[in-house]
């Protein structure tokens, strides 16, 4: 089956208890991104909430005699609902934005609370016609409540909560300056004490809740690492983007969840994805994603530890720019090769090599630098170091129809060579921006996959191949292992017998990642919905 690719969590760390806060540590000033985007929902709620109950305050203005006596202008009080439901809306409108950044949403709704008070305060004038109390505003309520369900930094909560609490006597106010008589001094102080004592309490309050929040996400520890971001999530688990508490390194943490999947034990999963820890961890080329970390957290979630990218994989990169010039898919497939050929040494067949798998980065002071991702689906063949390879993947068939080779396709044993026919695949892609077999389903796909022979490159692109690329791809795509380049070493300098008019070279690498660095900027924040706009800085997929 296909496996699902993942972009960026966070983990909570524990603060030291003295001294300084250190960057990598939540600090009690600072508000958390998960309890942020957690508070961007509960704004939405909220907004809704309002909104209903501004829609039903205007009805019941219509409909129904609510004077009771009280001066108060009708039309005002109509016109102040009419102004609190289309703040609400404006407010759930930017709750739905993922080009806004959560913190910033929390702040506007910190501006909508304040707003919504005056509007309260506005709507409902408490004072009769001799100057009593004629009923409560719910202003009291509201200063209770928000900060209790929306989370944000203390300081902002306190002054968004004062200036809330005294919308209610600016609201009679403006009642005042439409014709109402005043209420005399004693009666307002009594009308608008709850107001006060509510806002005392909404501060306190919050600030406990806000205390506790952020401490559990400093609990949300990994070993040395704590959760950052969420960079994504598939059907197994999740991807976070993470730090070291002392070194403040940036890391991607890899959250497996093992009873995710309904064929085999968690225990096989578990097994599973330890041997892909160790399998990978094993592997020293620098086109080999690197692995710091691994273990299970005391509920029993297996997670490891690995470096961070920035950059696109490369189904993202052709998606977005386009197909590859020749010497640049050159340039992109020899890294590749050199990842693969220390794996298929070390007895290591990765099985899924897919664009998505791919990630091409700008790494250090490298531009274009290649790093194979994802060895979820390795598979030990009995090299020098191969591990435990009796766990197999969930399922009878593992990896992706696009990129299959025909053995795995049909369910016969596969080595190291069934990677090169998914590299010929992945060149196929970038050469051309389509894959190899574009079948309506996932069967017609494999069928192809297993039987149909490749179209040639050159009928898929109208720009001119450079003598010996497309026989070295079409080569990795014969169907039987036999006939393909018997190593990723062949591969390799199979490429480089290709010559090109004009090679890819570092200065070309670093222009194009300049001239783009907008593009890579737009990708720079994840979303909560999720990463098709977001620069993915991950490692591994789930």
């Amino acid at each position: 089956m296909r496996e699902i690719s993942t972009e960026t969590p966070r983990v909570g760390n524990a603060a030291a208890r003295s001294g300084p806060e250190s960057p990598s540590r939540p600090s009690l000033a600072t508000l958390p991104p998960d309890l942020a985007r957690e508070g961007v929902r509960r704004l939405r709620i909220v907004a809704w909430a309002a909104s209903g109950a501004y829609a039903f305050f205007i009805l019941l203005g219509l409909f129904a005699d609510v004077q009771r006596g009280r001066p108060s202008s009708r039309a005002l009080e109509l016109a102040a609902s009419a102004i609190g439901i289309a703040l609400s809306l404006l407010v759930i409108r930017l709750t739905l934005s993922d080009r806004v950044d959560a913190r910033t949403i929390l702040d506007a709704g910190l501006v909508y609370q304040v707003l919504s008070a005056l509007v309260m305060a506005v709507g409902y004038y408490p004072f009769t016609t001799d100057g009593r109390i004629g009923g409560w505003s719910g202003v009291a309520v509201w200063v209770v409540t928000f900060p209790l369900l929306v989370p944000n930094t203390r300081g902002k909560v306190v002054v968004a909560t004062i200036a809330s609490a005294l919308m209610d006597p600016l609201g009679a106010l403006v009642h005042i300056a439409a014709g109402v008589p005043r209420p005399p001094l004693q009666e307002a102080v009594l009308a608008y004490a709850p107001t006060a004592i509510a806002a005392v309490l909404g501060i306190a309050i919050s600030r406990m809740i806000h205390r506790i929040s952020v401490e559990a996400s400093r609990a949300r520890e990994l070993g040395s690492y704590r959760l950052v971001e969420p960079l994504g999530s598939g059907g197994m688990g999740e991807v976070w983007r993470a730090e070291h508490r002392m070194l403040a390194r940036p890391a991607a943490i890899k959250l497996i969840r093992t009873d995710s999947q309904s064929g085999g034990s968690s225990r096989e999963m578990q097994r599973r994805f330890e041997r892909e820890a160790r399998a990978t961890a094993r592997l020293t080329s620098p086109h080999t994603v690197q692995i710091y970390d691994f273990g299970t957290t005391e509920e029993g979630t297996f997670y490891y530890v690995m470096e961070l990218l920035e950059g696109f994989d490369l189904e993202t990169l052709v998606r977005q720019f386009g197909p590859l010039p020749a010497e640049r898919a050159i340039h992109l497939l020899h890294q590749a090769c050199l990842s693969l050929a220390e794996a298929h040494e070390r007895g290591f067949t990765h099985r899924d090599i897919k664009p998505a798998n791919i990630y091409v980065c700008h790494y250090g002071i490298q531009y274009d630098f290649v790093k194979i991702l994802d060895f979820g689906l390795v598979k030990a063949t009995g090299g020098i170091d191969a591990v435990d390879g009796t766990v197999t993947a969930v399922g009878t068939i593992a990896g992706t129809p696009g990129y299959m080779s025909p053995e795995m396709a049909l369910g016969r044993e596969v080595d190291s060579r069934a990677d090169i026919y998914s590299l010929g695949c992945v060149g196929y892609w970038l050469v051309t921006g389509r894959a190899v077999f574009e079948g309506e389903s996932a069967v017609e796909v494999l069928m192809d996959h297993a039987r149909t022979p490749p179209p040639r490159l050159s009928e898929r692109t109208a720009v001119p191949l450079p003598e010996g690329l497309e026989e070295v791809l079409l080569a990795c795509l014969a169907k039987a292992p036999a006939d393909r380049p018997q190593s990723a070493e062949d591969v390799a300098a199979a490429l480089e017998r290709v010559a090109v008019a004009d090679a890819w070279t570092p200065a070309r690498a670093r222009h194009w990642w300049q001239e783009h660095r907008v593009a890579v900027a737009d990708r720079e924040e994840p979303t909560v919905a999720g990463p098709p706009a977001q620069k993915r800085r991950v490692g591994p997929a789930v």
